[in-house]
């Protein structure tokens, strides 16, 4: 098929190269002329592993392409992607501008039957606003399907490759039967293509998210009575864990969870359902837990010290997650502007988001390492906000040697609490007890 991504954002690069990969003739279009020719140039404006070498791969076999023009992107496809930004607003409120926009642009250029697919994570009713816009523009036959997307920043190839499962929704059989063509060669070890109404696709997505973080700032809540109780929160873990009925997956306290999706979604969720009149104190309830966990590691810093004011703490890990250079509403924001809130100086290193680093604390205070011991260089204590491979077994007599104080806060559990205590350390894990 010939298929059209408008956006080359995270979704809409990772799905379009995919799709090439497949064998289709993929044409992305971006309205950022300097992304369009950084990707010709054989970059990406992204960091997501695998994703370069398969750019790369799929252009000089001319199956993939950019471009900032409609016309070209358009011509002769059979569906069309829409993969662009929905900001939220100050309200929690999912911006549609952009997937309007594209829409109209799409409809202008419509010459043949075409499905038009929202990508792009759309609240509930979006892709009747989506054809109604097309009507507004063209009079050629469409469809609209939401074909929302699953994809975890930093395993996105595998999962768009092998994913767990593919939800469409669909209007037509005539959109169903081009859906279940285009994905066929993604679903042949039998996992499924669940086609369902276009207003169950789109909330899928939402509840998927919704589910996700609430099952996190459930085992917070739980850590936070771990450590009033005494109880070690990675043993409770397993034993809840172990239950068929709820199992492991998401099940790890830490310092909070941020990106792109988990924040904006449950934001989203309750703003929905404030607009028809329902209150989902539950989701609620996640947001503030979140929140709150993300200030606990300066909270336990100020407990240990008493006052932050010029002391120097190392930060391993910046992004939201491991494998990623994302940092929207990463946890390592709230817990650096603590410290410098507090009168402390950091130092910090991240494999890969340095740079995106730079832009967000330049100025301020913040000095970016490029290894990280370097981080631990002098520091009164060391926190690991993104459990990074590298950062999971240190060598504890190399940080004892360089740090001023022997003091480890693991946000995220993954160091051998009574192994790190016996190097001579103290330690605060989270919902585990705070024994020096």
């Amino acid at each position: 098929m010939n298929i059209t991504v408008v956006g080359t954002g995270y979704v809409g690069l990772v799905t379009g190269t995919c799709f090439a990969e497949s064998g289709h003739r993929v044409t992305c279009l971006d309205l950022d002329a300097a992304k369009i020719e950084t990707l010709r140039g054989g970059g990406i404006p992204i960091y997501e592993p695998g994703l370069e070498e398969l750019v790369r791969r799929n252009v000089k076999e001319r199956r993939l392409s950019f471009t900032t023009s409609y016309p070209e992107a358009m011509k002769d496809a059979d569906v069309a992607f829409i993969a662009v930004g929905t900001p939220p607003g100050e309200n929690g409120d999912a911006d549609l501008s952009y997937v309007l926009a594209a829409a109209r642009e799409i409809g202008r250029h419509l010459t043949r039957y075409t499905v038009v697919v929202d990508k792009s994570t759309v609240p509930v009713g979006s892709a009747d606003k989506v054809a109604e816009a097309l009507r507004e523009v063209t009079t050629q036959p469409f469809d609209v399907v939401s074909n929302p997307e699953f994809l975890k920043e930093g395993a996105a190839i595998d999962d768009f490759m092998r994913p767990d499962r593919v939800v469409v929704g669909v209007a037509s059989e005539r959109a169903r039967a081009v859906m279940a063509e285009l994905y066929a060669p993604f679903v042949r070890a039998e996992q499924p293509v669940l086609f369902m109404d276009l207003r169950s696709a789109e909330l899928t997505k939402y509840a998927a998210n919704a589910m996700l973080a609430t099952r996190i700032s459930f085992m917070n809540e739980i850590a936070t009575l771990c450590e009033k109780l005494g109880a070690d929160v990675d043993q409770v873990r397993r034993g809840i864990g172990s239950d068929r009925r709820i199992g492991h997956p998401f099940l790890f306290p830490g310092v909070g969870f941020g990106g792109s999706c988990f924040p904006k979604d449950v934001r989203a969720v309750m703003s929905m359902a404030r607009h028809l009149g329902l209150d989902f104190d539950l989701l609620r309830a996640v947001e503030r837990v979140n929140e709150r966990q993300k200030r606990w590691l300066v909270e336990k810093a100020h407990k240990h010290f008493g006052t932050l004011a010029g002391r120097t703490f190392g930060v391993w890990g910046l992004a939201f997650k491991p494998r990623t250079d994302d940092m929207r509403e990463a946890p390592a924001i709230t817990v650096i502007e603590g410290l410098l809130a507090a009168g402390a100086r950091v130092r910090a290193h991240d494999p890969v988001a340095a740079q995106v680093a730079d832009g967000i604390f330049r100025g301020r205070g913040v000095t970016l390492v490029d290894e990280p011991y370097a981080a631990a260089e002098g520091a009164d204590a060391l926190l690991l906000v993104t459990e990074w491979n590298e950062f999971r077994q240190p060598d504890l007599a190399r940080l004892k040697q360089l740090m001023a104080q022997p003091v480890l806060f693991d946000g995220r559990n993954v160091w051998d609490a009574a192994k790190v205590r016996a190097a001579g350390f103290t330690y605060y894990g989270v919902g585990r007890a705070a024994e020096s």
